[in-house]
């Protein structure tokens, strides 16, 4: 929440082989149309995954993004309603960004909240080691790959 009391929204996405955090997308709202331009930009960056697993919100269940992941070839798999154990990684990952970042700060605006995600993100990505990743951090993993 911005300091004057408006609520954001954030689409994170993260790579399950190698639970490298691939982007953060940060608005007041992020309808479908939106997630599939994020994801468009991380697929010209990172390459196409094989599978998207999401939950059953609004935005990952319409037909607009079962129709690009059916257009890329990409497996689209949601996980079944009351069972985010399905979606271990990102969940755990939803728990850290939220300690770590969301509640640790007080954010003025989205280019603040933007900024902050900006940073914490490159040091997840860059300077965290990960005990599932032999004590790696995620790109360490993926270049040793």
């Amino acid at each position: 929440m911005l300091t004057d009391g408006r609520r954001f929204r954030t689409l994170n996405v993260l790579d399950d082989y190698n639970r490298q955090l691939l982007g953060v997308e940060i608005d007041f709202s992020l309808p479908a149309t939106r997630v599939v331009h994020v994801l468009t930009r991380l697929v010209e960056c990172h390459g196409p995954p094989t599978q998207l697993r999401t939950d059953n919100g609004p935005e990952f269940i319409s037909a607009r993004l079962s129709d690009w992941c059916e257009q890329q070839g990409i497996a689209l798999h949601w996980i079944q309603p009351g069972k985010p154990t399905q979606n271990a990684y990102i969940e755990r990952f939803n728990g850290s960004f939220r300690r770590e970042l969301l509640d640790a700060h007080l954010f003025r605006s989205l280019a603040h909240v933007r900024q902050l995600v900006d940073e914490w993100m490159h040091d997840y990505n860059t300077q965290r080691p990960h005990q599932a990743l032999n004590f790696m951090t995620p790109l360490e993993f993926k270049q040793a790959a």
